[in-house]
C-alpha cells in the first residue's frame, strides 16, 4: 500500500508539471502511462508501416485524419524531397485538426502544413523533405501539440514555427537533423512565440534543437531532454537570434541559458 500511494502521488506531480507545460487531455494521461518522470527512458522503436498510399495533392482537411500507420508519400507534384521553398505539403490541417498514426515516406516534400492550432499525434517522418511541419496559425492563443512519433534525415529544419502561438514538442525523438524548431527569422509577420521541448531524444548528427528570435519575445523551454551520440556537446540546445521581416538573414546572437529566451539549465539536459 505504501508503495502505490507513493507512484500514485508521483503520477499527479507528473500530470501537473504537464498541465504547466500546455500539454493537457488526453495527451497528459498517454505521457503519464509512457513515462513517469525522471525514468530512465531508451528511445523507442520506429513503427513498422502497415502498407503504403500515393498522395498527388495536399490533403486538407479538419476533424480528424487517422492514418492507421499508412506510408504516406507525394507523387507528381508533390514528388520531391529537396529544400524547394515553394513545394507544397503533404497534409495541411485546418484549425484545430488532429493528424495521427501516420508514416510519411519519401518523398515527403514539405510535410505538414498547420493552419491554426493541431495535434501531430503519433506522426513518423522518414526522411524529412523541405521541413517536416510548418505551423502558421495567426492567433497568439494558437496551440501546436506534436506528441509522440520522430523524424529522420532532416538536411535544415524539422518544425518551422511560422506563425503565432504555442509549440509544444512532447516525447518525440529525432536523429541525422539540422535544426528541431526554428522560429521564423526572416517572416513578413513576426510574433512572439512560445517553444517547450519536453521528454524528447535527441541522436547526433544535429545542429541545434532550438533557435529562437530574442528580439521578438520568443521563449523556448527545454525540460527533459536526452541526448545521444554527442560526447563533445556539439548540439547546441538553445540558439538566440535576432529576426526580421524584411527577408534578410538573421544574426545569430548567443546560444545557451538566458534565463529570458533561452529557459533551461544543464540539470534539464542528459548526454550519453
Amino acid at each position: 500500500m505504501t508503495s502505490h500511494k507513493r507512484k500514485t502521488g508521483r503520477r499527479r506531480a507528473v500530470i501537473g508539471g504537464l498541465s504547466a507545460l500546455g500539454i493537457t487531455g488526453a495527451a497528459v494521461v498517454t505521457a503519464t502511462l509512457l513515462a513517469p518522470a525522471g525514468a530512465a527512458s531508451a528511445v523507442a522503436a520506429w513503427p513498422q508501416a502497415k502498407g503504403s498510399k500515393p498522395v498527388p495533392a495536399s490533403i486538407e482537411f479538419s476533424g480528424t485524419y487517422d492514418g492507421k500507420l499508412q506510408r504516406h508519400y507525394g507523387t507528381g507534384a508533390l514528388g520531391s524531397d529537396g529544400q524547394d521553398e515553394s513545394q507544397k505539403p503533404l497534409f495541411v490541417l485546418k484549425d484545430g485538426a488532429v493528424l495521427k498514426n501516420v508514416v510519411i515516406g519519401a518523398p515527403a516534400a514539405d510535410g505538414v502544413h498547420c493552419l491554426g492550432s493541431c495535434t501531430l499525434q503519433n506522426v513518423w517522418w522518414e526522411n524529412v523533405g523541405e521541413d517536416a511541419a510548418t505551423f502558421k496559425g495567426t492567433s497568439a492563443s494558437s496551440v501546436y501539440a506534436v506528441h509522440g512519433g520522430g523524424a529522420k534525415s532532416a538536411s535544415d529544419k524539422v518544425f518551422q514555427f511560422n506563425g503565432a502561438g504555442k509549440l509544444v514538442v512532447n516525447k518525440f525523438q529525432v536523429s541525422d537533423f539540422g535544426k528541431l524548431v526554428r522560429s521564423c527569422g526572416n517572416c513578413k509577420k513576426q510574433y512572439p512565440r512560445t517553444i517547450v521541448i519536453n521528454d524528447v531524444d535527441i541522436t547526433a548528427p544535429g545542429t541545434s534543437i532550438v533557435g529562437v528570435n530574442a528580439n521578438y519575445g520568443d521563449t523556448a523551454s527545454l525540460r527533459n531532454v536526452r541526448v545521444h551520440g554527442d560526447p563533445k556537446k556539439k548540439i547546441k540546445p538553445c540558439v538566440r537570434f535576432t529576426g526580421n521581416n524584411t527577408g534578410k538573414e538573421p544574426k545569430e546572437i548567443g546560444t545557451g541559458p538566458d534565463g529570458t529566451t533561452c529557459r533551461y539549465s544543464a540539470g534539464d539536459l542528459s548526454y550519453d
